[in-house]
């Protein structure tokens, strides 16, 4: 496997390193797609109707022999009521809260997928594709220094990224916030932001100064999945690992 630079928090590269096995694991968008969506299945919350939607009224029907539809009718009065074909009716076929949305994955594959993310951060043409922006001439996945780990004040966060070559994306993100088209802009989601850096740290305390950079997400090695790797089950996310949380993914793969 080919070497990959290790950079400091001045942008300069310290050394360089062999990437863990795990990031030689083919490619397979068909398994990471898969893996997602059954992510999002399980995270689904149960909807559904009010049962006696649109079934509240008094109603009867005519019956035979009169020449009109027999369509139930309000009692008093003569508006057509409760069947699913009427104005105000209720639904033939509502969403119901017993349906179960979960949905089940091999742990063999979960595992793949994972992996096969993993090593999409390391393809430049494949983080590319996703529109992610950083200089042509660092090396992928991105590995910093562990004093990286220190940095605790937004400010300091963004004056490393710019010395690494990868602010650029996080402007990218920030230009990208759109409002979004449909009736979710007036439900609380009004917003749509793009996905910028992964900060994959052994230490919580990054997230102070790289959490409020739009579109930047802070995890630890353990915590590390598909939703992160791959956003809307598209993999080859922009990624920075720290050499230890680098050091500790090798290990526990």
């Amino acid at each position: 496997m080919t070497k990959i630079n290790v950079y400091g928090i001045d942008g300069t590269v310290k050394e360089k390193i062999d990437l863990p096995a795990v990031f030689s694991t083919p490619y397979r968008p068909d398994i990471i797609r898969k893996s997602f969506n059954v992510l999002h299945s399980n995270k689904r919350q149960p909807y559904g109707s009010d049962p006696l939607a649109g079934a509240k009224h008094s109603v009867e029907s005519v019956g035979k022999g009169r020449g009109m539809s027999r369509v139930p009718r309000l009692a008093q009065g003569n508006a057509a009521a409760l069947a699913p074909c009427v104005v105000g009716g209720r639904r033939a076929h509502p969403p119901k809260v017993q349906r179960d949305w979960s949905r089940k994955m091999n742990k063999k594959e979960r595992i793949l997928a994972i992996n096969s993310a993993l090593a999409a951060t390391a393809e430049k043409e494949i983080v590319t594709k996703r529109g992610h922006k950083f200089d042509e001439k660092m090396t992928l996945p991105v590995i910093v220094e562990d004093d990286f780990e220190k940095i605790k004040k937004t400010k300091d966060a963004i004056e490393v990224l710019e010395k690494i070559g990868l602010y650029t994306d996080v402007i990218r993100a920030t230009n990208g916030k759109h409002v979004r088209a449909g009736r979710g802009k007036t439900r609380g989601r009004r917003y749509k932001t793009p996905k910028s850096i992964l900060v994959v740290s052994t230490k919580e305390e990054v997230k102070k100064g790289f959490g409020n950079l739009v579109g930047v997400d802070v995890i630890k090695p353990k915590n590390i999945n598909i939703e992160y790797l791959a956003p809307g089950g598209d993999a080859g996310r922009l990624t920075v690992f720290t050499k230890s949380a680098l050091k500790e993914m090798g290990g526990n793969r």
